[in-house]
């Protein structure tokens, strides 16, 4: 008569063997089929809010947002989408075909409309005396193209070029002069000089965005850029530029997503989230999100074979089915019921 021990040992051996015979083959498909479906039709039975902690999704968002953008993973994705638009499609086709027109003309209209909110922004600038500063002299240079402009007109007037010419001398030797004191005027006058050539230059942006021709012109740019092909960046100097910037942006990105202000924004999400969709089960919210059971169910089972079938080339499927019921049969409990 068998030990209590050696009974445990054939029941698992026979367990073992009958969770393999259901992971394989075509078994494989029903089985995966079945747990996925008992799993959704489980989850349907019960609100999401009811199934998730908000407070342990919270923890994972905001370790998640601090470590994983840094991680050596996502430092190789980012090198490797730079790599695949470096090199471009295989074969290049015109970026119309990618890009509707008619729907980049209803993001060209959204922006457009948002002028006020950009006009206030622009307003702020203000408060920057550097700003001030540049936009004094941006303005000056305008002037100054304008004056060449002009004169270069003017040349073709008999007695007109000399007259150009001599205001324009005449104002170049008093700014040539006054540019030494510049430096240490700019200081005294940027507080309203400099508000005023910002004031200006917003103004003008403003206007040209609001310009009906502004939103042609662009489209017409946008035509120009359809009908050229899609294509990488051949250019070795500008692949070396953009890696740096792509870099540079990276970083930018890991250092925010640290930042303790972003891990609270990352819990306002979550509350919002839950808030929103915690009534929902996980059926509803899959119908909400447009995506078909029964396709993600197909899409498991075409999944399934690649990573069990490598487990067991790999004699690691038998191995962690044992191990997940080797204590079972192990327990003092079941050997006493098998005494």
């Amino acid at each position: 008569m068998p030990t209590s021990e050696s009974l445990a040992q054939q029941l698992l051996d026979a367990q073992v063997a009958f969770h393999l015979e259901h992971l394989s083959g075509d078994r494989l498909a029903e089985t995966v089929t079945r747990l996925a479906q008992d799993a959704l039709e489980a989850a349907g039975r019960h609100p999401i809010g009811d199934l998730v902690d908000a407070d342990a999704v919270k923890e994972i968002v905001a370790r998640s947002l601090a470590t994983v953008p840094g991680s050596a993973a996502v430092g190789g994705f980012v090198e490797l989408a730079a790599q695949v638009v470096y090199d471009g499609p295989a074969a290049a086709y015109p970026l119309g075909d990618l890009v509707d027109r008619d729907q980049v003309a209803a993001v060209l209209d959204e922006l457009l409309a948002l002028t006020p909110a950009l006009e206030r922004g622009l307003a702020r600038l203000t408060a920057s005396p550097l700003v001030g500063t540049m936009a004094s002299r941006f303005m000056g240079r305008i002037v100054g193209e304008v004056l060449q402009a002009n004169k270069a007109v003017a040349d073709k007037v008999p007695g007109l070029g000399s007259l150009m010419s001599f205001g324009t001398s005449a104002a170049s030797r008093m700014m040539g002069a006054a540019d030494k004191q510049f430096e240490g005027l700019i200081g005294d006058t940027v507080g309203k000089g400099g508000s005023f050539a910002v004031g200006r230059l917003n103004r003008i942006v403003i206007e040209t965005l609001r310009d009906p021709t502004t939103r042609a012109a662009v489209l017409q740019v946008w035509d120009l850029a359809a009908e050229r092909p899609v294509v990488g960046v051949e250019d070795p100097a500008t692949r070396k530029e953009l890696a740096g910037l792509v870099d540079a942006v990276h970083e930018l990105v890991v250092s925010t997503l640290a930042h303790e202000e972003v891990a609270r924004l990352g819990d306002a999400v979550v509350d919002a989230l839950l808030e929103r969709f915690g009534g929902y089960t996980a059926p509803e919210l899959l119908d909400e999100l447009d995506l078909d059971r029964d396709e993600l169910v197909a899409d498991l089972v075409r999944l399934a074979p690649g990573v069990v079938d490598a487990l067991r080339e790999a004699g690691d499927l038998e191995r962690l089915v044992r191990a997940r019921l080797e204590p079972f049969y192990s327990s003092p409990e079941v050997r006493r019921l098998l005494g």
